[in-house]
């Protein structure tokens, strides 16, 4: 994802660059532990400022048209017809609890468009304001494409409501040809999925209607570009349009192979060599999980950097003295002409927003949707809940509040990126006090759930609108009061960890000095793991010596 179309080398040099960006995870609502449909996101892209989207419901005139701009770089694209009524949309949600998310696969570069009209960015939010279900935005989606044309690369959409969660991949047809191919799948109830920037598609039923849709000439076009040349029921729209490279499978696919690892144990093992590049049979589009899923487990799910598996990063030199589970870009190098990598997990330092939609079908829609909604890094951040009619976007969340150049202390997206640039060079003596405050937060909105949701029942019975206002008011609470607390987070850590040393803390509070203004503190130091490397690497440089 965030990627700025110029030309295709251009585009491609950029989704390199950009680090594999953004992941997605899905849950059934018979795989889910409270029978919602679960889909997380991240928006992964270095330089790009977080805040929370909103597209108040509306009423349009006959004849009215709505310019389309590039989601990534602001490029005016063209216009289009503009729908007559449009629904509120906030952040990647409606009022309808349709859910769409994305990860850029880039795909066949020769297939980019730069004449059409529809970017990834525009068919996501103009579908959401258009669809009252994830079948309608599937329509919606590829209606558009075929009339205005679609100016992006290879996209895998998440598209979910509260019964059913769709898996639809899209690619252009070549400068200046309306239109895109196309395939969507729907993931069964009871499984899991992902998708994480490669094309997951593989074969798929051509007779099955009811969980299958797909573009009449999906494969006829691949025949006629000379993509495939086999029978139909052994054709994968993955292999046609995103051929798998190593780089596809270690940044991309490990990332869908990890979230199948926390929940599928047997998929973990049996697709370790896979990711490892040593087999070359692809993981199923979506598993059965060991133990029904909750929203719980998906915001931590969000929060991976592979520890305890294989590809754990904490445990190399480039963890550095104190475990940092992140690697600065780019993803790969080169040593003596020779290239290397970083692993790419899913919580990445880049993300400028992330989010974690529950969507439930046994509530009024203005109660049962659910954006749990967090700037920056999911490692780094609080899920917060923005519940999907509210209509108006909390101060912290808003675009506005400093930009990509601008800090602010108004701006939840900078006050998270303070405090976790704060924690990362000294990650594992610091981060236990961030997930402390973290994880007291979200038990928090966790617990206030049931009680919030049933006093907006009883208002839904008076009023639907009364229930709106009271959850927009709590949105609106709970993003603040997240933000304040990190700000206390923010000044307890500067405090606390001045100068290298370590502050004394007691019953929450650091420990103030008896007598004088010098603080009781540790000096932790090293590892005796680092200083074993670090002897090993410098010899006796280091070497304390007798004087004669």
């Amino acid at each position: 994802m965030m990627k700025r179309v110029l030309t295709a080398v251009v585009l491609l040099t950029a989704f390199v660059l950009n680090g594999w960006t953004c992941t997605n995870l899905i849950v059934g609502k018979k795989a889910s532990a409270d029978g919602s449909v679960i889909v997380s996101y991240s928006a992964d892209s270095y330089g790009l400022f977080g805040f929370l989207c909103h597209y108040p419901a509306a009423k349009h005139p006959d004849g009215a048209m709505r310019s389309i701009y590039d989601w990534d770089s602001g490029k005016y694209l063209g216009q289009i017809k503009e729908a007559k009524e449009t629904y509120n949309v906030i952040g990647n949600m409606n009022e309808f609890q349709v859910t769409i998310g994305e990860t850029t696969f880039g795909g066949r570069p020769e297939l980019v468009d730069t004449t059409g009209v529809m970017d990834y960015g525009s068919l996501i939010y103009v579908a959401l304001q258009r669809s009252r279900s994830a079948k309608e935005a599937i329509k919606v989606m590829t209606d558009l494409v075929k009339e205005y044309g679609y100016y992006s690369s290879g996209e895998s959409f998440s598209i979910a409501d509260p019964n059913e969660v769709w898996i639809m991949e899209m690619i252009g047809k070549g400068p200046g040809v309306k239109g895109a191919v196309w395939v969507a799948v729907r993931i069964p109830d009871d499984c899991i999925a992902a998708h994480a920037n490669q094309s997951r598609i593989h074969q798929f039923n051509l007779n099955d209607k009811e969980n299958c849709l797909y573009a009449p000439d999906v494969i006829s076009f691949a025949r006629e570009k000379g993509y495939f040349s086999g029978a139909n029921k052994d054709f994968s729209f993955a292999d046609a349009y995103c051929p798998l490279d190593f780089s596809g499978l270690r940044f991309c696919e490990a990332r869908v192979w990890s979230y199948y690892n926390m929940f599928s144990k047997a998929t973990g093992q049996a697709y370790l060599s896979y990711i490892q590049g040593e087999s070359k049979e692809p993981m199923p589009l979506y598993v059965k999980p060991d133990q029904k899923v909750s929203v719980r487990d998906i915001q931590r799910a969000m929060r991976d950097h592979y520890e305890g598996t294989a590809l754990d990063i904490t445990k190399d030199m480039g963890a550095g003295a104190f475990n940092m589970p992140y690697r600065l870009s780019p993803l790969t190098f080169k040593v003596d002409g020779v290239e290397y990598f970083n692993e790419r997990p899913i919580s990445t330092q880049q993300t400028a927003f992330t989010f974690v939609a529950q969507m439930r079908a046994n509530l009024p829609d203005v109660v049962g949707g659910v954006l749990w909604f967090g700037l920056d890094d999911a490692n780094m951040t609080v899920f917060t809940p923005v519940y999907c009619n509210t209509n108006q976007v909390p101060d912290v969340y808003a675009e506005g509040n400093g930009d990509c150049v601008t800090f602010s202390w108004n701006s939840a997206f900078w006050i998270y990126n303070w405090v976790a640039d704060m924690i990362r060079p000294r990650y594992s003596l610091m981060v236990g006090d961030m997930q402390q405050v973290q994880t007291g937060l979200e038990d928090m909105y966790a617990n206030a759930q049931e009680g919030i949701e049933a006093t907006a029942m009883k208002l839904y019975q008076q009023d639907p609108l009364k229930a709106r206002d009271f959850l927009t008011r709590y949105t609106a609470m709970a993003a603040k009061d997240a933000v304040d607390s990190w700000k206390k987070l923010g000044e307890f850590l500067i405090v606390r960890y001045n100068d290298g040393a370590v502050k004394l803390v007691k019953n929450g509070r650091i420990v103030a000095p008896e007598t004088g203004n010098c603080a009781p503190l540790d000096r932790p130091g090293y590892s005796q793991e680092f200083l074993k490397e670090l002897v090993k690497a410098t010899g006796d440089r280091y070497k304390m010596k007798e004087l004669k």
